[in-house]
């Protein structure tokens, strides 16, 4: 098994532990978008079955023969035109943003018939070069999910600014969600998931710190 992803994982259990939470309150996405095959193999191998990815024909082209075997998110930003297969190909699209994808998707899942799991991000920081709906409008935003298109919200992601501390933006995601109802906040990456942790994630975005610098 990965000594990287046995550290991981005992660090996401200790955090969860700190925080007063169960051990195994938190899932560990394991975040392989650009990973070459025999970086993600050892960590596949040592059972984990969560991958994250960024673009759907790649994620399409890496894990097509492995498909029935794990849980596979889109944590990159969603072009309308990749709907399609994005409802398709993944469990969990973890970028709702705009009221023009949700449309899409509405129409996607009713088609299709299959409805992947769905989180809307939040740009906490406010930055122009973000994706994410901004905070003032999360609340008018989840509730247009719901009550216009039929969507099931399951949860809230976001993606703090680098140069930020990343707590107040985990709580003001905690708060967003509590408000509404949503009760998954995908939070944390490699270098502050043990932050995310305490602050009450769900699910936590790992990559550099799993499978090491691409």
């Amino acid at each position: 098994m990965s000594e990287a992803l046995i550290s991981i994982r005992s660090r996401i259990a200790a955090a969860s532990l700190a925080a007063g939470r169960p051990a195994d309150a938190v899932q560990l996405v394991a975040v392989s978008k650009l990973q070459p095959w025999d970086h993600i193999a050892p960590v596949f191998d040592g059972g984990q079955r969560v991958f994250g990815e960024n673009r759907v024909q790649e994620a399409k082209e890496r894990w097509a023969q492995h498909r029935g075997q794990i849980e596979l998110r889109l944590i990159g930003p969603l072009q309308t035109n990749k709907a399609r297969d994005a409802v398709a190909f993944f469990d969990v699209i973890e970028t709702l943003d705009r009221e023009k994808l949700a449309r899409v998707l509405a129409d996607e899942i009713q088609a299709q018939g299959k409805a992947p799991r769905l989180y809307v991000q939040v740009n906490t920081g406010e930055e122009p070069q973000k994706a994410g709906i901004i905070p003032a409008e999360a609340d008018a935003f989840v509730a247009a999910c719901r009550e216009t298109y039929g969507l099931n919200v399951e949860g809230l992601m976001c993606i703090p600014p680098a140069d930020e501390d990343p707590a107040p933006h985990f709580r003001m995601l905690a708060d967003i969600a509590a408000r509404n109802g949503v009760a998954k906040l995908s939070m944390g990456m490699s270098d502050d998931f043990e932050v995310a942790v305490a602050c009450g994630a769900t699910s936590v975005r790992v990559g550099s710190a799993l499978f090491g610098s691409r």
